[in-house]
């Protein structure tokens, strides 16, 4: 598709009506059919650019290439080789399983720009030839006249020529919290897109009015183009524990390889054939890889995704579950997950200085107004109070009625909030209006900035108006004190309006004035209105979630910085973060238009503004995405929240993106998550479920490779004394297995140990095998290796037991050593006997199960057969549990040297 470069996408809002038809040569009578189609031959259609669909083949294929795969497809290969066809079955059907999970996660989570597509697929009327017709929006070209109403979408870019009360919900784009109210006043240039107030953009929904506009922009070029664009190019950051795991898989490979070469030499060296070489290393690898690892961690975090879910956030991406665990930064946006995404009134102020606090909070009638003393307040107490009441009762759109125990609303957000405010005033407005109809009304708009309406009071015709401070002012002579008519001190007023506005409140301003002539119009214009009384403000907020403000400090203990990016007002971005804890009054609000003048994102003085503040207003999508970048190149894990389409390249490009349940499918479909609730305090369940999953899978990690070191050092110890091999691979994928798999499985179910969220975030270059995790591992595989080395030692040496059946002793000890080993890996830290068994009781079953599977399979004669194993006394059994104890007594001792230690 060819460019609209002509002109930049942020100067058409600065054109002059007729510079706009020379500029697209077209007319208000709209293009002619020919016109359009060689426009579209020119532009292209007016769609976003398709992604390339990943096939499932590819999905499949993108599970198989593994370093772990490789090595366990290696192992079948030499399995079958060597006739040991039972053991190649075992592998074959791990990979089976561990491929299928994964290709089912990744198909589901391969759906990045569909919904976008969508945006676009809308039916749009257009004049052509002078005549009005109903075309699909793909159709449509730059120079195309556009009519927009109420319910409709917004199909291209478009600047306004004609508006009647026309309001678009933009918040895709913009992250403004209420409906932005369009005009048609030419504007300067270089504005940002909530500032655009004479354009309509591609995608955003018409809720009020009507307006009628000229096409700019289509397809890629369109805002929501290029954040297409910007989706399609970022690159996704890998979840930590993908980046773990190929740290962990390729060591491990690298150390089977190099040790199973020296091995194979320096057998060589002592004269065993090759035969006997290549059976050794194919049991050295089957006993060093760990081949219910890929189950184990897809059952973890399963589980984990699970015990999310019941949290309120749902994982799309299997591996990002422990991501949330590893962010050092959350970048939240504000409205509707810091606040409720619900204007509230919330303070009303007389020019006698005395002020009203409005309780509750949301669309409703729930509440008080009490005053400086905590009295409630109702409007016959107070005639200036019953004088903004009726005002915002009478200049008012909405709707807000209760029906059975519910709260229904419709309309704009101000005008719903002040009905609100009056059923709290002990005022029924729709019983007022019901009795006492307006006369006439003069509805918002945006270029007038106020509404009004008028009505009979006491044989009088009145105006009740409410609208923006200096709006109202203009039309005030007087002011209402203490029940008094008195001249106005305008200046005073716009400095009560300010400090309110500086304390994050919309402020809007009441006044009243009778009418000595009055006529019913259509339209009236500002000199229709007489001399106003001003009587009052009232302040207004998106109330904070009442939970936001604990979670913002449970991060700070978690070591987590909390920043917040909105599309909202600098000052209500200010003190939104400075209530909640994000900043203190020394931080600076950074804002797009400081980013702007910093230049390009990669420069000095642009990462010295992203980290020079933990608040960032007015932000562009493309500037949420290089705040983000620039966090990640600085080394911070981000986690980004967003809701809409304008949030979804930052959520791409974030290590973790976490879409807000309410928001777009766009935003859901790129996420790794999704927040059922918009709730803050979810995220941070959310990273708490997450530290959570990557101690359990830890904890898998360190049962299955502490007991393939102890199988390994049994191996090579009994190679090095001239003794026979004491397992044989059958036996040792019975181990990894069905034994010890089981066991690993249930461990998986572990609960959550205290103070996860007291620790900090792990370093993004922190190994899985980190001290600790070798520490334990050596000390718990070398008790393990060295105990079972010294029965079949022993058995070998001092006694004539067949060696199939001292084999049968060595299999027992070390299934009942893997018993007693998954207590120790319940916990790194603290002691087995002190972690409450009831937090896990699934573990116990297992255990049970585990051993109980075994001493079955020693009794019936097809398991016989494959595994070499015969059944053993109650005697016997009982020396080797004697035996096994030693594996948590040891344990025991290096935890409690350890917890001494530290």
């Amino acid at each position: 598709m060819e460019h609209q470069d002509t002109i930049a996408q942020e100067q058409w809002q600065s054109f002059r009506e007729e510079d706009i038809f020379r500029e697209l040569k077209t007319s208000a009578k709209g293009l002619s059919q020919d016109e359009a189609k060689n426009r579209i031959a020119f532009y292209g259609e007016n769609k976003l650019p398709e992604s390339k669909k990943v096939s499932l083949l590819q999905i499949i294929l993108h599970q198989l290439l593994n370093p772990l795969i490789f090595i366990l497809v290696a192992a079948a290969v030499a399995s079958v080789a060597i006739g040991e066809g039972k053991d190649a079955i075992f592998i074959f059907l791990v990979i089976f399983i561990n491929s299928a999970l994964g290709t089912y996660q990744e198909f589901n989570a391969e759906k990045s720009a569909s919904s976008l597509q969508k945006l676009m697929k809308i039916k749009a009327r257009v004049r052509r030839d002078s005549k009005e017709t109903e075309l699909p929006s793909e159709q449509l070209v730059p120079g195309d006249v556009v009519l927009l109403e109420s319910g409709m979408k917004v199909p291209a870019d478009m600047r306004l020529l004609e508006v009647s009360e026309l309001e678009v919900d933009e918040s895709f784009l913009t992250g403004e919290s209420i409906a932005a109210k369009k005009q048609v006043a030419i504007l300067k240039e270089s504005l940002g897109v909530a500032e655009r107030t004479n354009m309509a953009f591609a995608g955003a929904t018409v809720m009020k009015g009507r307006g009628v506009g000229i096409v700019v922009c289509t397809g890629i070029d369109t805002q929501v183009g290029k954040i297409s664009q910007d989706v399609t190019e970022s690159v996704s950051a890998k979840p930590p524990l993908v980046q773990r795991m190929e740290k962990f898989i390729k060591q491990i490979s690298i150390f089977i390889i190099a040790l199973s070469i020296i091995l194979g030499i320096v057998l060589r060296m002592q004269g065993m054939d090759f035969t006997a070489i290549f059976f050794f290393v194919v049991a050295l690898s089957v006993s060093a890889i760990p081949e219910g690892l890929p189950v184990a961690l897809t059952v973890a975090l399963s589980i984990a995704t699970t015990r999310m879910a019941k949290r309120n956030v749902i994982v799309r991406k299997l591996t990002s579950v422990e991501s949330l665990g590893s962010c050092t930064v959350i970048a939240s946006d504000k409205t509707g997950t810091l606040t409720v995404n619900e204007q509230t009134a919330k303070i009303i102020q007389l020019p006698n200085n005395s002020q009203y606090t409005i309780e509750g909070q949301g669309y409703n009638g729930e509440g008080k107004v009490i005053d400086s003393q905590g009295k409630s307040i109702e409007v016959s107490e107070n005639d200036a109070i019953a004088k903004i009441a009726r005002i915002a009762v009478f200049a008012n759109e909405g709707s807000l009625t209760k029906e059975n125990e519910k709260w229904f609303y419709h309309g704009d957000a101000m005008d719903v909030a002040l009905l609100g405010m009056s059923y709290k005033l002990g005022i029924d407005p729709e019983k007022w209006l019901t009795e006492e109809k307006p006369i006439g009304k003069i509805p918002y708009e945006s270029e007038r900035k106020f509404s009004a309406s008028f009505c009979n009071e006491n044989n009088s015709i009145f105006i009740n108006m409410k609208g923006a401070v200096e709006t109202i002012l203009d039309f005030c002579t007087s002011v209402c004190l203490n029940g008094q008519i008195k001249e106005i001190d305008k200046n005073k007023i716009l400095g009560d309006a300010e400090h309110l506005a500086k304390g994050g409140y919309r402020v809007l301003a009441f006044a009243s004035g009778e009418c000595k002539s009055y006529q019913k119009k259509e339209i009236y214009e500002n000199d229709a209105i007489p001399a106003l009384t001003f009587y009052g403000l009232v302040g207004f907020i998106d109330p904070l979630r009442h939970e936001a403000k604990i979670s913002v400090e449970q991060c700070r203990g978690a070591g987590i910085k909390v920043i917040m990016i909105t599309g909202d007002h600098p000052e209500t971005a200010g003190t939104i973060a400075r209530e909640l804890g994000i900043a203190d009054e020394s931080t600076q609000v950074v804002t797009g238009q400081m980013f702007a003048q910093a230049g390009a994102y990669d420069s000095p003085a642009f990462e010295k503004l992203v980290a020079s503040t933990a608040v960032f207003a007015r932000v562009s999508p493309t500037q949420k995405l290089e705040i983000v970048d620039v966090l990640i190149r600085r080394g911070e894990f981000v986690a980004v929240t967003g809701d809409g389409v304008n949030d979804a390249p930052a959520l791409k490009r974030a290590n973790i993106g976490v879409a807000m349940g309410s928001g777009t499918d766009v935003a859901k479909e790129v996420g790794s998550m999704i927040v059922v609730d918009d709730n803050f305090s979810s995220i941070v369940a959310g990273v708490e479920e997450g530290r959570f999953a990557f101690d359990n899978v830890r904890k898998v990690i360190y049962l299955l490779i502490a007991t393939g070191a102890g199988l390994i050092i049994l191996i090579l110890l009994s190679v090095l004394a001239g003794l026979p091999l004491p397992l044989l691979a059958v036996q040792l994928l019975w181990l990894n297995l069905v034994t010890n798999g089981i066991q690993d499985v249930a461990l998986a179910f572990e609960g959550g140990e205290q103070g996860a969220m007291k620790r900090p975030p792990r370093k993004p270059s922190e190994k899985i095998f980190n001290t600790l995790m070798i520490n334990q591992t050596i000390v718990s595989g070398a008790t393990m290796g060295f105990i079972t080395f010294g029965l079949w030692y022993y058995l070998n040496t001092y006694t004539q037991m067949d060696e199939t059946y001292a084999r049968n002793l060595i299999l027992l000890l070390m299934v009942l050593m893997q018993n007693f080993h998954v207590f120790n890996a319940r916990s790194e830290r603290v002691s087995a006997f002190k972690v409450p068994l009831k937090k896990n009781i699934i573990l116990a079953f297992g255990v049970l199960a585990a051993q109980g599977i075994h001493i079955i399979s020693m009794q019936i004669p097809f398991m016989q057969n494959i595994l070499r194993i015969e059944p053993v006394t109650y005697k016997e059994w009982l020396y080797v549990v004697a035996l096994a104890i030693p594996m948590i007594l040891v344990m025991e001792v290096f935890k409690y040297l350890r917890r001494k230690k530290t």
